[in-house]
């Protein structure tokens, strides 16, 4: 039994590290990946958006984000009020920055490449909101300066 164990964790290990990458360019692609059931990555370069925080225009961090995408949804036009198709998704995690917060970021891409990110900080002791962020930018499709990038593991 311990042999196998080891053998399954070197298959794993080895897997891992020949992993390949390849960026997605556009909607189609990523819808595409996303329905057949492949593992995303996304990688935001919050610097290089535009930032509209309370009704104003501010200088975006010089930060950058990942995460693979879980859980989605897709929503045709008009389905939800939207003049294009697009596709949602979203995490949040526990953080420490100062003390204990919870950190929610939701990516809303459209069908011609633009780009929402929200991101999010609220109280974990009545998750009253303590940042609120809109990021504006395109998807990156390699000669374009989209700020979102996505990444399908092969």
């Amino acid at each position: 039994m311990k042999k196998s164990g080891a053998l399954l964790l070197l298959l794993l290990s080895w897997a891992l590290l020949t992993a390949e990458t390849r960026q997605l360019i556009s909607f189609t692609e990523l819808m595409a990946a996303l329905n057949n059931g492949e593992l995303v990555r996304v990688v935001i370069h919050y610097g290089q958006c535009q930032l509209i925080s309370g009704n104003e225009e501010k200088q975006a961090p010089d930060a950058i984000g990942g995460m693979t995408i879980d859980v989605y949804e897709y929503f045709a036009p008009l389905s939800i009020g939207n003049q294009l198709a697009c596709v949602i998704f979203s995490h949040s995690s526990l953080i420490n920055y100062g003390g204990f917060i919870y950190d929610y970021v939701k990516f809303r891409i459209y069908e011609n490449g633009e780009v929402k990110v929200t991101a999010q900080y609220a109280s974990t002791e009545d998750f009253s909101l303590e940042m609120d962020e809109n990021f504006f930018t395109v998807l990156n499709d390699g000669n374009n300066d989209g700020a979102l990038y996505l990444y399908k593991i092969k």
